[in-house]
Parts: C-alpha cells; structure tokens; sequence
C-alpha cells in the first residue's frame, strides 16, 4: 500500500493535472475520497472521468456533472466523449504541452481511457487488476502527455471488503457470496434482469442468487445451488461491463 501512495505521490507531484477515472456504475465507490484531497492540497486541477457511461442510464448520471464538476461521461471501449475529454483536457491547462496524471481504483478503465485519448493502443490493458506496474509516459499528440499508473487503493480500504471486490479492484476468490449479496443489494433488478430470472422487490439476496445459480444450472453434489461459483460467475460479468444499469 506504500508503494502505491509513494507513486501516486510521485505523479502528482509532477503532473499538471490528474484525470480521475471511475466507474459509471458506481461512481461514488470507486472514486478515491483520499487521492482527491491529495490532489486539492497540492492545488493541481482535478477532472473527474466518469467511465463505462455507456452501461448506466443517461438520468442516473446527470447529477454528477455539477456534483464533480468539472466531470466528462465516456465510454473508452466505445471511443464515446473523447473529444470532450481532450477539449476538457485544453480548456483547464495552464499550458502545453500538459502533462496528466491519470489515476484511479485497478479496472476502472485508465488504459483505456489513455489508449482511446491516443486512438490507438499504447498503454497495456488487462482486466486482470494491476496489471500496469509502474509510471508510463505516453504522449497524446504535441499538447497532451499522460502518465499513466498502477490503480491505487485507499488506505482506509480492507483489501478484502465487498467494496472493492464489486468495483473491480481485487480478485474474486474469496468469500465472494459476500461481495456478490452486496452488489444484489445495488441492483438486484437489473442483475436478475440480465440472467434472466424472475425479481420482486421482497426478495432477499441469499433467494435471489439461488435463483441466478439454477438459472445457470450451478449445483454442487447432492442438488443444493452452487453459491460460490455462481457469486464469482456475477462478479466476473460486473468486472467485465456485461452487466449494465
């Protein structure tokens, strides 16, 4: 966790401006409450990039465009709001070329933000968490140059809480039932939606995956639903944007 706050640390100090990249999805979770203040003290311009907007309901966003302003909706996998983010980008530097630190939680989507700033790929994408290991330099084009870096977690943050599981920052191995029953609280509807089985709003989580194991023919031996692998199997399609709200 040090490593990652030394880096961080490093960035902001040498970049002009920080690009914060959260996930549309769960926008107040996966934005780091530690990292911005780090960025306000050290008084650098702060833009907040909503990713992945493209899976969330356009209404359910709007709020946020005062809230963090200035905020830019993007999709970089389907290169949607990326000329906003540069005239963004343009609008708030001080000068050019600009150098940006792009930070944020490990599958928020940074890399490809990045890649899809630059039109092509350049900065290494995974969605296996943490896969970028140090500070990138990678240049936009004359007025824009990014640095790109390894996803930080809080400090606040268990490394094993639900939290963190649902936004895509750690592995799901284990107790993932507990990650899983937190994100069917968020969006129960929508997840029984995209498996296909039936919801009602009185349904508790524990019925509800059960429902989605035996929708998914997920049993151990002895016929009782398979929760464990049913919960990774939510997780798993969460983490990889199938599931939109």
């Amino acid at each position: 966790m040090a490593n990652f706050w030394r880096l961080v640390n490093e960035v902001i100090e040498e970049a002009d401006m920080i690009l914060l990249v959260t996930d549309a999805r769960m926008v107040e979770e996966t934005r780091n409450i530690e990292l911005v203040k780090k960025v306000a003290a050290a008084k650098k311009q702060l833009i907040t990039v909503i990713n992945k907007a493209d899976l969330v309901d356009k209404n359910k966003l709007e709020h946020y465009a005062k809230k963090y302003h200035p905020c830019v909706f993007v999709s970089a996998q389907k290169f949607y709001g990326m000329t906003i983010l540069r005239h963004a980008i343009l609008r708030y530097a001080e000068k050019t070329p600009v150098v940006i630190g792009v930070v944020g939680y490990p599958n928020t989507g940074k890399s490809s933000v990045i890649n899809a700033l630059k039109g092509k790929s350049s900065a290494k994408v995974s969605s296996v968490s943490g896969y970028t290991k140090a500070k990138q330099l990678i240049r936009v084009d004359r007025k824009i140059l990014l640095i790109d870096t390894p996803g930080v977690l809080a400090g606040k943050d268990d490394k094993s809480s639900e939290k963190l599981k649902i936004a895509a920052s750690l592995n799901v191995n284990k107790d993932p039932d507990l990650a899983a029953y937190k994100l069917l609280e968020l969006y129960g509807r929508e997840i029984a939606d995209f498996y296909s089985v039936e919801y009602d709003e009185n349904v508790e989580t524990e019925e509800l995956l059960e429902r989605i194991a035996r929708k998914l023919n997920r049993f151990k031996k002895g016929g009782d639903p398979d929760i464990d692998t049913t919960a990774r199997m939510v997780l798993q399609d969460w983490q990889k944007a199938r599931i939109q709200v």
